[in-house]
C-alpha cells in the first residue's frame, strides 16, 4: 500500500528536510506534492536522489484524495490551511506551534506517546512538538518509566536554524562582517548572534519566562506526564544546526548513574556516548544529519535527593522537526489509521 503525501512549506529548511527524510526512510508514497506560497510556486525542490518536484500554490491546492499533509509553513499559515486540509479528509501532521496545546489535537513524539496518534479524529490534525521539547522527552521517557520524574530543570543552547533560513543567514552575515570591524545589524535576533549568546527565544510572557520556555514546560506535561513540573532557560547560541541541553532531573525513586545509563542505552531514539575522557561526549556539530538524541555527561546531582544530570544534543531540523513528523506518519501506517490507500 502506498499513500499520497503533500509537503507544505516545501521550500523552507524543514520542508526540504521532510522531503529528504521521506525518501531516505522509503516512506510508501504513490505521489508527493510540494506546496508553498504563491510566490514560490513554480520553483523546484528535490525529492530523493533523482526526482525533482515543481512547487504548487498552497492557497489553491485541493487536499481531497490526499492521505497525509506534512505541514511546516509557519503558524499563521497552518492556522488557515491545516483545518482546510483536515476537513477535506487529509490527515495533517503540523510542525508549527499553532495546534500544540489544542485539547482536540494530539501532541506526539513516537518514542514517547505513540498511542496518542489515534486521537487525531476530532480535527484530522496531529501536532509535532517544539524541537527542544522533543529531544528532552526522548531522553527523559526511559528514566521516567523506571524512576518516576519529580521535577526537571533544563537549560538549552539552541542553534540559529531554529529560526529558519533567515536565522542561519544572519549568523553567517554577522560573523563575516565582524572580521572586518563592521557593525553587525541584528534583524532576526534581538542582539548580534555572532560570537554571542542570547537568553531570549520567542517573546516574553507576564511571569518573565519566554514563550519558548513556557512551551517546554506545558508540552512536556502533555506528552510525558501532566504531573511533572519543568522550568527552562532557553538560549540562542552561534551554532548553525543542532540543539544542546543540560538537564537536571529529580526522581521519586533512587537512581544510580549505572541504572540510568542502562535505561537510556535500551531506549528507542537514544544513543549514549558517555566516556570520561576529553572529547568523550557528543557536540551539536557531530549530531547534524543524525536521527538520534545523543546523551552524554550522565552524573549524579548531589544537591537533591534522587537527582541526575546529563547533556543531550540532537539535530533540530531532523529529529526536532522533519524526522519526528515522518515517524508520526509511519505510526499512522503501522497502526492502520489511514483509511485511504492507493
Amino acid at each position: 500500500m502506498s499513500y499520497r503525501v503533500a509537503v507544505v512549506g516545501a521550500t523552507g529548511a524543514v520542508g526540504r528536510e521532510i522531503l529528504k527524510t521521506l525518501a531516505q526512510r522509503n516512506f510508501p508514497v504513490s505521489e508527493v506534492a510540494a506546496l508553498a506560497s504563491g510566490r514560490s510556486a513554480g520553483q523546484e525542490v528535490s525529492f530523493g536522489e533523482d526526482k525533482v518536484l515543481k512547487v504548487q500554490n498552497l492557497e489553491t491546492f485541493d487536499f481531497t484524495g490526499w492521505d497525509i499533509g506534512l505541514f511546516s509553513p509557519g503558524a499563521s499559515v497552518s492556522a488557515v490551511h491545516a483545518p482546510r486540509a483536515g476537513a477535506q479528509g487529509c490527515i495533517v501532521i503540523d510542525n508549527t506551534s499553532q495546534f500544540r496545546m489544542d485539547p482536540d489535537v494530539p501532541l506526539v513524539v513516537p518514542e514517547v506517546n505513540p498511542q496518542d496518534v489515534a486521537k487525531f479524529h476530532k480535527k484530522n490534525i496531529i501536532a509535532n512538538p517544539n524541537c527542544s521539547t522533543i529531544q528532552m522527552v526522548v531522553a527523559l521517557k526511559p528514566l521516567h518509566d523506571r524512576f518516576k520524574l519529580k521535577r526537571v530543570v533544563v537549560s538549552t543552547y539552541q542553534s540559529v536554524s531554529g529560526a529558519g533560513k533567515e536565522g542561519m543567514d544572519e549568523l553567517y552575515n554577522n560573523t563575516k562582517v565582524s572580521f572586518v570591524n563592521q557593525e553587525a545589524k541584528a534583524q532576526v535576533f534581538q542582539k548580534d548572534i555572532a560570537f554571542n549568546c542570547i537568553p531570549q527565544i520567542d517573546v516574553f510572557m507576564d511571569d518573565g519566562a519566554t514563550k519558548e520556555e513556557w512551551k517546554m514546560a506545558v508540552e512536556t506535561k502533555k506528552i510525558l506526564d501532566p504531573n511533572v513540573p519543568v522550568i527552562a532557560t532557553c538560549v540562542r547560541v552561534p551554532v548553525f544546526i543542532g540543539h544542546s541541553e543540560t538537564v537536571y532531573a529529580e526522581f521519586e525513586k533512587p537512581v544510580s548513574v549505572k541504572e540510568a545509563r542502562e535505561a537510556l542505552a535500551k531506549a528507542p531514539g537514544v544513543v549514549v556516548e558517555d566516556r570520561h575522557v576529553p572529547g568523550g561526549y557528543i557536540t551539536p556539530i557531530e549530531c547534524q544529519g543524525e536521527d538520534a538524541t545523543f546523551v552524554s555527561r550522565i552524573r549524579k546531582d548531589s544537591t537533591v535527593e534522587n537527582g541526575l544530570a546529563f547533556w543531550c544534543v540532537s539535530d533540530n531540523l531532523r529529529k526536532g522537526a522533519a524526522l519526528n513528523a515522518v515517524q508520526i506518519a509511519e505510526v499512522l501506517v503501522a497502526q492502520k489509521l489511514l483509511k485511504k490507500a492507493a
